[in-house]
């Protein structure tokens, strides 16, 4: 089960695709989007992401700093983030300790399987570190339209 809204974001050190270690309290000030994916160069987060990417501009805009997080490997972020010319960090949390953290990380089923694995989930983060909205369930394809309509929430 993810956090919830309305409680300070869970603060956390993760290396991202330019092996730069990004701490979420380096963003203060800024309004965040923490979406946390399962596998990079999957359909579903391939379309979730390049939604994010085609709305960048967006949330430049808005002064809105993305950050996607999976358990892949640094080298694996740079393929995709290169192969799809995505504009944002995406950082590693290969030990799905920060998964954990935000309660994203649990059963999953796929083709009649079960297995643990990240839940995909996107936390809105205020200037001041607080969860303002959770999207769990998420449909990548819809998603980002979702979460940009979803900014208005933060003032």
């Amino acid at each position: 089960m993810p956090i919830s809204s309305g409680i300070p974001a869970p603060d956390f050190a993760l290396y991202d695709d330019t092996n730069t270690l990004r701490k979420l309290s380096d963003f203060r000030g800024k309004n965040v989007i923490l979406y946390f994916y399962p596998k990079d160069d999957t359909p579903g987060c391939t379309a979730e992401a390049c939604n994010f990417r085609d709305d960048y501009s967006a949330y430049e805009k808005a002064g809105v700093v993305i950050l996607g997080v999976s358990p892949d490997s640094v080298q694996s972020h740079v393929k995709f983030k290169q192969k799809f010319n995505l504009p944002f960090p995406l950082l590693t949390d290969e030990g799905h300790k920060v998964c954990d953290l935000y309660g994203v990380w649990g059963p999953k089923k796929f083709m009649g399987k079960s297995y643990e694995g990240v839940l995909r989930t996107t936390f809105l983060i205020d200037g001041n570190g607080t969860i303002v909205r959770v999207f769990e369930n998420v449909r990548p394809a819809e998603h980002s339209a979702e979460v940009l309509s979803a900014l208005g929430e933060v003032a």
